[in-house]
């Protein structure tokens, strides 16, 4: 278990097991079937902050929030590191795994987003921007959109980085709050910008028009809730909120359609769906794991 507030967690690609990362410089296995940690590694020196699988169940990238801020390589059967990625200067708040390749995108403090390989210590590609980005992979992994200082998504082609975006999407600028994270839906049509604040944005992927803002959940105190997510067939919304719950909205009507109660004691501060499974998971400092009943 982690005794502390879990950061951040993510499903291996076979959706058998999840890796979650703590604030006490824990990151524990659990086995999706069980619902139970079964093992527990710790990065007592460097501190674990984002963490995602690679493509093989057993190893797994992940930024630091002690010492310095290179991103670390970790094969998970022997706890042993493969590789290290130094590069940002500042701390890193945004890690996106390539969908089909051996690559991977950081976002940083520093103000730059960084392409990598896992294969290579160097950066295979540099963005230097106007501020704090967010980023994430297109489902194809032919794209990753950035979003830039709160404010603008830019979209990048991986063949063409070099030309700099291909589109720039502004949004309305809000004082209240920042963005904490940006995913695309699987069917690359959508991307959902989270918040610290108490909204969350939808928008056209191809056109950059907001289509939904969805609010009307706590979150009082700036928490970061990277818990906004898609489920697996596009069309509904979920966050998780400070004081446990989940909110659920319709996609495409903009419609609240549910509040689900996790039993959580603290923010849910992350939520995602199993790639593989009908099941998803959120995480205070505890996971709770969710099974769709039939008469949902």
């Amino acid at each position: 278990e982690n005794s502390d507030k879990i950061n951040c967690f993510d499903f291996s690609p076979n959706g058998e097991t999840v890796i979650s990362s703590s604030d006490d410089d824990s990151i524990v296995l659990y086995d999706c079937q069980e619902g139970k940690p079964k093992r527990t590694l710790y990065s007592k020196k460097y501190g674990v902050d984002l963490i995602r699988y690679t493509h093989a169940a057993n190893t797994v990238i992940y930024s630091s929030n002690k010492i310095d801020d290179t991103i670390r390589y970790l094969s998970l059967h022997d706890n042993k590191y493969i590789r290290y990625f130094p590069g940002h200067s500042k701390r890193v708040v945004a890690l996106s795994m390539s969908p089909v390749e051996d690559t991977f995108i950081s976002g940083s403090l520093d103000k730059t987003i960084r392409l990598w390989d896992l294969r290579s210590p160097n950066c295979q590609g540099l963005m230097h921007l106007q501020g704090k980005p967010v980023c994430s992979f297109d489902p194809e992994g032919l794209i990753f959109a950035a979003g830039v200082n709160s404010e603008m998504v830019k979209l990048y082609d991986l063949a063409l980085l070099y030309k700099g975006p291909f589109a720039t999407f502004k949004m309305q600028y809000d004082r209240t709050c920042e963005w904490t994270g940006l995913k695309f839906s699987n069917d690359g049509k959508l991307i959902l910008i989270s918040t610290n604040g108490s909204f969350i944005r939808l928008i056209d992927a191809f056109k950059g028009v907001v289509m939904h803002t969805f609010g009307g959940y706590a979150n009082s105190k700036a928490v970061t809730l990277e818990g906004a997510s898609f489920t697996p067939d596009s069309q509904f919304i979920m966050i998780g909120s400070e004081d446990g719950k989940i909110h659920v909205w319709n996609g495409e009507s903009g419609i609240k359609v549910a509040v689900l109660d996790g039993k959580h004691t603290g923010p849910i501060t992350c939520l995602q769906f199993n790639p593989k499974f009908m099941t998803f998971a959120s995480a205070c400092s505890n996971m709770a794991f969710w099974l769709p009943t039939i008469d949902d």
